[in-house]
């Protein structure tokens, strides 16, 4: 059977949490990342909480009942940035709204078959913020895939349980050059 895709929000998105952490600590799992039981403990208590935010919306991929994808996120308020920063991004990209893409992850044995594409295709389709913004491990394979998406970096984050963290932006309505 072929893949499906599905949207949820705060609402109904309870239902994915138990296959999300496993999909979480498998994916995390992997070099650079080497997570173990503390931080799939520390995803599992911080997911409620994250579904609870404004404009949470999760794409899940699945083969019938077995996740093999999920992109989540929700909306970060016009003068909200990430708190561990280490500088300010743009004025115009501070001052809007943008959404805050936490997770984007894909089976590793699912990877480069546009299933990832795919989720985040979704997960930007018809937002109402300006920009989207995500946390990346730089060591990661998936950094690379975002700088040639036209993710762009305008900062750095220091987690104190992990290492620092590229702080990236997409334009959502990027202007025609010319």
């Amino acid at each position: 059977m072929g893949l499906s895709y599905t949207t949820s929000h705060s609402d109904d998105a309870a239902r994915f949490f138990g296959p999300l952490v496993d999909l979480y600590e498998c994916v995390y799992a992997e070099p650079p990342y080497k997570e173990g039981p503390e931080q799939v403990a520390r995803f599992r208590d911080r997911l409620p909480g994250e579904a609870d935010r404004l404009g949470f919306t999760l794409v899940t991929a699945a083969v019938d009942s077995s996740l093999v994808g999920a992109a989540y996120g929700w909306t970060m308020s016009a003068g909200d940035w990430w708190s561990r920063a280490d500088s300010d991004p743009p004025a115009g990209i501070r001052a809007a709204a943008k959404l805050a893409v936490m997770e984007w992850i894909v089976q590793p044995h699912r990877r480069g078959e546009g299933v990832g594409a795919q989720l985040i295709r979704r997960l930007l389709a018809d937002r109402s913020e300006r920009y989207a913004t995500l946390a990346s491990d730089p060591r990661s394979r998936a950094r690379e895939v975002y700088a040639r998406n036209g993710w762009k970096q305008v900062g750095t984050s220091v987690l104190p349980w992990g290492p620092p963290m590229d702080l990236l932006v997409l334009d959502l309505d990027p202007k025609p050059v010319g």
